[in-house]
């Protein structure tokens, strides 16, 4: 593999001036929109609050920091790294810890780990190296297809034993999306689509029940109202409550009275709307799409095709963290447990989207770079 830099080599002055400030700036916001809401959430800056502004903070620096690293350093460490987020996906399955039914963490004594949720990067980097390599003309050929497939199949069953449906629908429609920006032609997505609905019946039978009961919630809501159905009934009513300008901050009602389950997590989204209404729901979404548009003109400024793809291949997982959570708490997709990026309570998962966002600016920092395609 032949790599080299297009002479004159950045300087740490210079990259430091290709960080993109608007981008960094817009994630602040959303972040200080999350510290809003789970202030609210726990009435108070404890238990959620505070210890949201400290993962922030540190999470931002580990942004810096990987945006300044070379791109060729995360292009030579992209397999390794998948291969890495494989083993400890093993290891929750052996001996993760449990928590809330589910064996989805491992616990390294001064925080837990949650594998999966660095998975959907590692694949985002495993792919983008694949493909960068891969000559033009074997994009379209079926033969050429399998590796990435693996490369997803595997890490989506390991997810699904822990059991966790909704990164496992992440990974598996993120990569189906990778595959369609890396060129692969429709007709292939027509054959999966085909082998997945024929294999549908086996994947209900490895289904737990609980989830075979959200599916069957969200194709009839009022079929247990007080049951399965109990959390996005009252998701729905916090939401629909909230009209245009919202309760008031802190004064929601299903959440305040804790009718809403999961306030801080998977229902944070429903939370802001039932205070801040449909104008407070606007506007965090209207960040959102502001960061996916500077994921998408990041891609295209790019000159190397690594970079293209790693930058494409993170504003689709950003864009359906933000499109899975927010349809399943509106009843839209059944709920999945996907949390909202940088508003919802939760360590892994912040450091991960800050990590992503670090690669996503990386590019942009290192988007003059050249990088053979040779091996």
């Amino acid at each position: 593999m032949s790599l080299s830099a297009a002479p004159p080599p950045l300087g740490i002055v210079d990259k430091i001036r290709r960080l993109n400030i608007g981008l960094i700036v817009l994630l602040i916001a959303i972040a200080c929109i999350g510290v809003a809401a789970l202030y609210s959430a726990g009435r108070g800056p404890e238990p959620w609050a505070v210890a949201h502004i400290k993962r922030f903070g540190m999470a931002l620096l580990v942004l810096l920091v990987v945006a300044l690293i070379d791109i060729r350093v995360w292009l030579a460490i992209a397999y390794p790294a998948y291969a890495i987020s494989l083993l400890l996906l093993v290891a929750v399955d052996a001996m993760g810890k449990t928590g809330m039914g589910a064996q989805r963490w491992l616990d390294l004594k001064l925080f837990q780990l949650q594998p999966s949720e660095l998975m959907k990067i590692a694949v985002i980097l495993a792919m983008a190296r694949y493909y960068h390599f891969l000559k033009p003309e074997n994009v379209g050929k079926l033969l050429w297809v399998i590796p990435p497939v693996l490369m997803i199949v595997v890490p989506v069953g390991l997810v699904m034993v822990q059991p966790d449906l909704g990164t496992a629908l992440m990974l598996l429609f993120g990569g189906g999306a990778f595959l369609f920006v890396a060129g692969v032609r429709l007709w292939k997505f027509a054959l999966g689509i085909v082998a997945g609905l024929a294999a549908l019946p086996i994947g209900w039978s490895f289904m737990r029940e609980y989830q075979r009961n959200r599916i069957l919630t969200f194709l009839d809501p009022d079929r247990d109202p007080l049951g399965t159905g109990y959390h996005i009934t009252q998701s729905k009513i916090a939401i629909g409550s909230g009209g245009l300008w919202g309760k008031g901050w802190m004064q929601g009602t299903q959440s305040g009275l804790n009718f809403l389950p999961e306030k801080q997590t998977d229902f944070v989204f429903t939370l802001w709307t039932e205070e801040t209404g449909l104008a407070g729901a606007a506007l965090l979404l209207g960040l959102f799409v502001l960061v996916l548009l500077y994921g998408y003109a990041i891609a295209l400024r790019c000159r190397h095709h690594f970079g293209r793809l790693l930058a494409m291949g993170i504003t689709i997982t950003l864009f359906l963290y933000v499109f899975i959570n927010t349809a399943m708490v509106m009843g839209l997709i059944p709920v999945v447990g996907v949390p909202l990026p940088l508003v919802s309570y939760g360590g892994t998962a912040m450091l991960s989207v800050l990590f992503a966002c670090g690669l996503l600016i990386g590019v942009n920092v290192h988007r003059d770079v050249q990088i053979s395609r040779g091996r």
